[in-house]
């Protein structure tokens, strides 16, 4: 391809060489260039591609696409845009022949509830007979088969490379998480989604975003580029997401005179019933997965999925038949224990704030919780997270999370300063806090395990380790019995 149609539809000047000369390939890190790639510069949070871009063209770079005046030695072609990441974004779009223009484009945002949506939506799709691609947290879909997720919305190279994967299967709907920092980092820049839910707004990120109001800025630009948009009007930032959109609109809620809300609840330790109610019709959900804020992630599923046409029938099976790894999973099912293990990702205030709330409505006995927070991250969160953990549990084991290059004692002590009773108790290895909340519990009693879900590894200081918590608990079981 040519570097000037890669370029189409973008500002740009010549510093040297020109536009029209063919392109192997893009690239945005210098260590995967190959000979006559192009590389886009770009301004990391800890490094700048323009320091690479010498590095580049010695790998044999044809080009090089950057933001800032760069001086460089060589017959490489050398431009100059406004925004190399709105320009990657939009050349990896042209280069892999605008693949989101061919599929229906389903985002959710939010500080909770993205990762469990998409595996609904995904589920409601299919029971509709669609073959429907996933990208999120867990892990990335082509239908059926599964593709390890690094990241909750890759890089725009990336993402619209998976994207023409999934046109090339024949994938019709993709589901996607969209972050905040995708959205500020332009990772979705200049894709036009069919759907967009907004579930709810909470503090998270805010290492990243510094402000409250930053953050929310960044959630809001997921709904000026969605011809629809799909808002939980129990949200306070939801109302305001309401206001501030002018496409056409679906509002869902339980507390509220909604388009699409939910009635007659009934909760119990291994699932929840509802009425799923869009205008004249309903149906009655029965979902294998506890929790009333799963709730909402239903509704504002199904809001898209009706969006889409589907029927309410097929909402209901779609809904009935999903899955989460990691988010209220009950560990413990097969096993003839006299408590349960939840093991859920909540890492966030809210999110913690959740699964407690949920589980104690259905506890017999002790509400037990484990938990820590990750390293490198908001430590605002951390003494708020103790305060929720010790009001809701009846004891609550504070542990390490991903600690990664902090010393796991002092992100424990930072959640400490919040912890205003004394029913706690601190273990800083995450096995050992398991097996301690575990080898306390009794007859009724339920664990809540939160922070990692489905994680399958533990990152320290100078390694990552193999961690996944349903095999810890499967062996602490083997000791304990």
């Amino acid at each position: 391809m040519k570097l000037k149609e890669l370029l189409k539809g973008l500002n740009y000047c010549i510093l040297s060489g020109s536009d029209d000369i063919n392109i192997n390939k893009i690239e945005y890190d210098s260590r995967k260039i190959e000979k006559g790639d192009v590389f886009f510069c770009i301004e990391g949070l800890k490094m700048d591609g323009h320091d690479y871009a010498a590095k580049a063209l010695e790998k044999g770079a044809a080009a090089v696409i950057c933001q800032k005046e760069i001086s460089l030695e060589g017959s490489a072609s050398v431009l100059k845009i406004e925004d190399t990441r709105k320009g990657l974004a939009s050349a990896a779009s042209i280069f892999n022949g605008e693949p989101w223009r061919k599929l229906k484009m389903i985002g959710i945002t939010g500080t909770n509830g993205k990762t469990t949506s998409t595996y609904m939506i995904k589920s409601i799709l299919e029971e509709a007979g669609n073959k429907v691609g996933l990208i999120g947290t867990i892990a990335n879909y082509i239908g059926d088969e599964k593709i390890p997720s690094h990241r909750t919305t890759p890089e725009s190279l990336e993402l619209h490379e998976l994207l023409k994967k999934m046109v090339d299967s024949g994938v019709t709907y993709c589901v996607m998480e969209v972050s905040s920092h995708s959205l500020a980092l332009d990772r979705v820049y200049g894709i036009e989604f069919s759907e967009a839910i907004f579930s709810n707004l909470t503090q998270d990120h805010l290492d990243f975003h510094i402000t409250f109001e930053n953050y929310y800025d960044a959630k809001l630009m997921l709904f000026k580029n969605s011809r629809n948009s799909i808002i939980n009007m129990d949200d306070e930032y939801g109302r305001r997401v309401y206001d501030d959109v002018v496409a056409n609109k679906v509002t869902y809620g339980i507390n509220r005179t909604t388009d699409i809300k939910a009635e007659n609840i009934v909760m119990h330790s291994r699932g929840i019933e509802f009425d799923l109610i869009n205008g004249g019709q309903y149906e009655h959900i029965n979902l294998n997965i506890p929790g009333r804020y799963n709730i909402y992630n239903a509704l504002g599923s199904a809001g898209a999925c009706l969006n889409e046409g589907i029927s309410l029938e097929i909402v209901k099976k779609g809904l009935e038949k999903v899955f989460v790894p990691g988010r209220c999973e009950i560990v413990t099912k097969k096993y003839n224990l006299d408590y349960e293990v939840i093991v859920d990702y909540a890492h966030t205030p809210d999110g913690l704030e959740n699964i407690l709330s949920t589980a104690r409505e259905f506890t017999k006995g002790r509400l037990i919780s484990v938990f820590g927070c990750g390293g490198d991250r908001d430590k605002t969160k951390r003494p708020i997270m103790g305060e929720i953990a010790s009001r809701l549990s009846d004891i609550t084991v504070i542990t390490s999370d991903n600690p990664r290059s902090e010393e796991p004692i002092a992100i424990i002590n930072d959640i400490l300063n919040g912890v205003p009773n004394d029913n706690y108790i601190t273990i800083e290895n995450r096995r050992d806090a398991i097996k301690k909340a575990m080898s306390i519990a009794e007859k009724g009693d339920i664990i809540v395990v939160a922070g990692k879900g489905h994680e399958d590894y533990q990152e320290l200081k100078d390694k990552v380790i193999h961690f996944d918590e349903r095999e810890v608990i499967a062996d602490i079981i083997k000791e304990l019995l």
